[in-house]
Order: structure tokens, then C-alpha cells, then sequence
């Protein structure tokens, strides 16, 4: 379906509002993803303050596995069971959208039994691929979620096929919270038991079942009240096994193409999961050494994950734009769109990686509790930038129809991050990793990139402007620099002397604050942010736009 201010309002018209409806339907679906991406993301805080670096690295090398797995399990087939669906409810077939329904549960909890086998199975042996056998009890514990999962999907591509996009927002919300809940429950008591690192992991990754199971049971409610659709064109005709299989095959057919598409982002992640552990025990750790010095690596990405959440919110309403202007052979549209999005990314992602990198110590002492691993997760912040970029790059090539590229450009970058991994980690240890993981993402984040400019037309900035951000960046760094050296012996007049977490809490904030003030006002000042741009957004359009004018912070 494709998506864009003519069309929506075009809805409007013929249909009484169901645009309207639709378009609140999609904000209430996205507004659920940022809610449960951010839940998901920043437990992994807790979970490392919690248990320790050592649980926190085994958690972090099965993870990326399980989500690989998932993927494959899932196959893309919830976003063609709502395509299947949304086209037979336009027909009023009800009988041939649960046909669609059926199958594709049927089809999905046989993959699901297979990959639950593969992983409950074959647990010790993925650890021993991983040269880190403590993490077989985490795995094993994990692939019971691929019982449950499967089916929820199903169910969510159904009712979004219908345009009932509150099944979805809601179980995704209910799953996350369930899912660290569970986490936090689970190690607090195994804590409280005595128990080894390996099964404090198992605990935690434990809670992706229970999650997938809270989830499942919003979406069973919501079939428990499921209206019965009048069936217009007859009730179902039946056909036997043979109609289903075809239908199964057509929904394979078109599944298996997103589902080539949505590996290669878990297969680049997988890669420090495949070959962290073994590189760092070559180089002389023992196991247990070797996770901790893999979970003091992973300190960074929780950060980086929540820029490249921002970027895929942006994203989600890229494509169907880009692609309504192309099909109205609106080239200028096109280029606007595509030159936008992808400025304002490389805006937002240039000063998010240079404020965690400057800011990398009191980050991580605030968040992890120590200042451990501090130069990993400098060097890890600058992917926060390209990880952005991609994202958003792909997406403009996703809506002029160059889907293959993003993920081939993705390989290529796992292809490197395998190499560089190989090279670096034996010698610089995890320094070595987080320099493999920006080389792999600047090749994937760069070749997006210059695909998608020439693609939509969009000329690259040159010159004056591509040095103006930079001078925006250097007024940032002045800002935060003016923080970490300048509130340390204010805060040492205090009377009570403030922990070490409480001081490193008031300078990464205090640097935060200052630091995105000192940018906003240097873009503004030397207009790389200009007064039509922000006209575009409708908040501040109006009293805000003039406010900026009268303090003359707009050229």
C-alpha cells in the first residue's frame, strides 16, 4: 500500500476517514516500536549492573543468535500475511484472509519446532563454535521462545492486514515488559542462589519467552473478540490439503525474498558473537576472561543502538513516501524527500557519535559502574553515525526499488568485520573489535550512501558545506570539554561528596545538555539549519520560529 499526502487524503474522501484512520493506526504501531525498542535496549543496563560483565558478555554472544534464528524461523511472513489478508478483506473474502491465517501458523510452527531443535539440540555445539561453552545453557533456554513467537506473528500480520494495528502496539509493549521483568526477577533470585554465571545467563535470556508468551496472549485476546465478518462471497469452499500447500507456496514465494533481506543486519552482529570469544582466548584469556572482556566490549552499544533507533523511527516513513513520489514521476519530490532525510541523519548521527565519544568515560562509570573498557566504547561510538546513515540510506534505495543493494552493501561489511576482527582483536583486544565494527559499518553506511544520493539525484555537499557541520562540531566539543574539566571541582566544594556514579551522572547529563545547545545554536548561526527547515515541522512553525528570529539565532 502505498502512502503519501494525496493518497491519504484521497482515502479520506472515498472511504468516511478510514485515511485517517490508518495513518493514526501506523503513529500508534510506531509510537509502540520506539517504546519497546527503547525497553529492550536500555535493559541491558540493569542486566550488566546486575549480574556483572561476565553474564553480560555471555548474554550478549547468544542473543544476536537467537535474533538471527528468529528471523529465519519468521521468514518474512508476517508482512505477507497482512499483504494477503488486507487484499482479501478488500474483497470481503473473511473466509480466505483465515485460510491466509491458517496456513501461514501452520507453516510457521513447523519452523519454529525445527529451529527450536536446532538450538535446544545443538547448544553445545553452537558453543563450541563460539569457543565459549559456558553460553550453552543461555542458548538452550532461549530457543523455547521459538514455540511461541512464530504463531504471535502470525496473528500480528493478520490483524494488520485488517489495519488493526492495536493488537500489534499492544503486544509488542506487553512483551517487552514481561520479557525484562522476567530478566530482572529471574536474576535477582539466581543471584540470590549462588549460582554460576552460565545459568544467571540462561535466567535472562529466559525472559524472551516469557515475553513471547505475555505477547501471545494479547494477541489471543484480541482473537477471543474477534468479530464474526459477514462472509459476502460464500464461506469457505474447502479444497483439502492440496489449496493449502498451494497457498503455503505462494506465501513462500513471496516471504523468502524479506526474509534474504533481514538477515544481513543479525548476520553482521552475529559476527563478534562467532569470533569475539575464540579471537580473545587466542590471544591468551581464559573462557570466562574472554566474556567478561566481551561483555565490558558490548558497554557501548546500548547507546549506538538507541541513534540507530531514532534513524529506523524516521525510516518507517521514508519508504512509502519516496515511492509515492516515484510513481507519480515526481522527481523533484524525490530528491527533496531523500536530501532531507538524509542530511538531517547525518546531522543528528555526526554530533551523537562525537558527544558519546567525548563523553565515553562518565557514560559508562553512570550506566556500567565502572570506567572499564571506556576506549572500546569511544571508538564504538562513531559507528552510531554510520549505522544511522545506513539505515536511512537503504531506505531511500528500498523506496526506488533498490532493495537488493542494502543488504548486499551489508554482507560486504560483515565480509570485512570478519577480516578485521581476525587481524585487530589478537593484538588491541576488544580496542581491536570496536575499530573492526566502525570499519565494517563506514563500509556499509558510505556505499548506502553514495548509492542513495546518485540514485535520488541528490548532489553530495562539498566545501563550505560540508565543513559548516564541522564547525558545529567543534563548538560541541568546546561545550562538553568545558563540562568534564570545569564540574569536577565545582562539585568537589560540595559539602557531602557526591558517589562516583552521582558525579559521572552530573557531568554525562550536564555535557549532554550543554553540549546539544552549543550544536543547535552553531547550526542555526551559521545556517546549516535554516529557517525553511524548520518551517517544515509544524511545532515549530509558529511562535518557536519567531522566538528564534528575535534572539536572532537564525540567519
Amino acid at each position: 500500500m502505498e502512502a503519501g499526502g494525496p493518497e491519504i487524503a484521497d482515502s479520506k474522501d472515498r472511504d468516511g476517514g478510514k485515511g485517517s484512520a490508518l495513518l493514526k493506526g501506523a503513529a500508534l504501531l510506531g509510537l509502540a516500536a520506539v517504546i519497546s525498542k527503547l525497553i529492550g535496549t536500555l535493559q541491558k543496563i540493569p542486566l550488566q549492573n546486575l549480574a556483572g560483565d561476565a553474564v553480560f558478555g555471555i548474554y550478549n554472544a547468544v542473543y544476536p543468535l537467537y535474533i538471527l534464528i528468529l528471523v529465519l524461523a519468521t521468514a518474512g511472513f508476517p508482512l505477507v500475511v497482512s499483504k494477503f489478508v488486507s487484499e482479501y478483506a478488500a474483497e470481503r473474502q473473511y473466509h480466505e484472509a483465515r485460510r491466509v491465517l491458517r496456513v501461514a501458523s501452520l507453516s510457521l510452527l513447523v519452523t519454529g519446532i525445527v529451529f527450536f531443535s536446532l538450538l535446544y539440540f545443538g547448544a553445545e555445539t553452537l558453543a563450541r563454535w563460539m569457543a565459549a561453552p559456558q553460553t550453552a545453557p543461555a542458548i538452550r533456554s532461549v530457543s523455547y521462545a521459538l514455540l511461541v513467537v512464530p504463531l504471535m506473528s502470525a496473528l500480528r500480520g493478520y490483524y494488520q492486514g485488517y489495519q488493526d494495528m492495536r493488537p500489534t502496539a499492544w503486544s509488542q509493549v506487553v512483551e517487552q515488559t514481561v520479557r525484562v521483568a522476567t530478566m530482572v526477577v529471574l536474576l535477582l533470585a539466581l543471584m540470590r542462589l549462588g549460582v554460576g554465571p552460565e545459568r544467571i545467563a540462561a535466567g535472562a535470556t529466559f525472559g524472551s519467552v516469557t515475553g513471547a508468551l505475555a505477547g501471545l496472549a494479547v494477541m489471543l485476546w484480541y482473537w477471543r473478540k474477534e468479530p464474526r465478518r459477514e462472509q459476502v462471497l460464500g464461506k469457505g469452499d474447502g479444497g483439502g490439503w492440496r489449496r493449502d500447500w498451494a497457498l503455503a507456496k505462494r506465501l513462500a514465494a513471496y516471504a523468502l525474498p524479506l526474509c534474504l533481506g533481514s538477515v544481513a543486519m543479525p548476520i553482521l552482529t552475529l559476527v563478534d558473537s562467532f569470533t569475539m570469544p575464540r579471537l580473545l582466548r587466542s590471544a591468551g584469556f581464559g573462557e570466562s576472561e574472554a566474556l567478561y572482556q566481551f561483555g565490558l566490549y558490548n558497554h557501548g552499544l546500548p547507546l549506538v543502538q538507541l541513534v540507530a533507533m531514532i534513524a529506523s523511527s524516521m525510516s518507517a516513513a521514508l519508504v512509502p513516501a519516496i515511492a509515492e513520489a516515484l510513481r507519480r514521476g515526481d522527481a523533484e519530490a524525490v530528491r527533496a524527500r531523500a536530501g532531507l532525510s538524509l542530511r538531517l541523519t547525518w546531522l543528528i548521527g555526526l554530533a551523537a557519535s562525537f558527544g558519546l565519544a567525548l563523553l565515553a568515560e562518565p557514560l559508562n562509570v553512570m550506566f556500567f559502574k565502572s570506567a572499564e573498557g571506556t576506549a572500546a566504547m569511544a571508538i564504538l561510538a562513531f559507528t552510531a553515525l554510520f549505522s544511522a546513515v545506513n539505515i536511512v540510506a537503504g531506505s531511500v534505495l528500498q523506496g526506488l526499488g533498490a532493495v537488493r543493494a542494502p543488504v548486499l552493501y551489508l554482507l560486504l561489511a560483515a565480509a570485512v568485520k570478519v577480516a578485521a576482527s581476525v587481524a585487530l582483536v589478537p593484538r588491541y583486544g576488544i580496542d581491536g573489535a570496536a575499530w573492526a565494527s566502525l570499519a565494517a559499518y563506514a563500509l556499509a553506511g558510505g556505499l548506502a550512501l553514495a548509492h542513495a544520493l546518485r540514485a535520488a539525484g541528490v548532489p553530495a555537499a562539498g566545501g563550505l558545506a560540508a565543513m559548516k557541520p564541522m564547525l558545529g562540531i567543534g563548538f560541541m566539543a568546546l561545550g562538553l570539554l568545558a563540562v568534564t574539566h570545569g564540574v569536577p571541582p565545582l562539585l568537589a566544594q560540595l559539602p557531602a561528596a557526591l558517589p562516583p556514579r552521582g558525579t559521572a551522572a552530573v557531568i554525562a547529563l550536564g555535557g549532554v545538555a550543554v553540549g546539544a545547545l552549543a550544536y543547535a545554536v552553531a547550526l542555526l548561526r551559521l545556517g546549516v539549519v535554516t529557517a525553511a527547515d524548520l518551517a517544515l515541522v509544524p511545532q515549530l512553525a509558529g511562535k518557536p520560529l519567531a522566538w528564534l528570529r528575535r534572539f536572532r539565532l537564525l540567519r
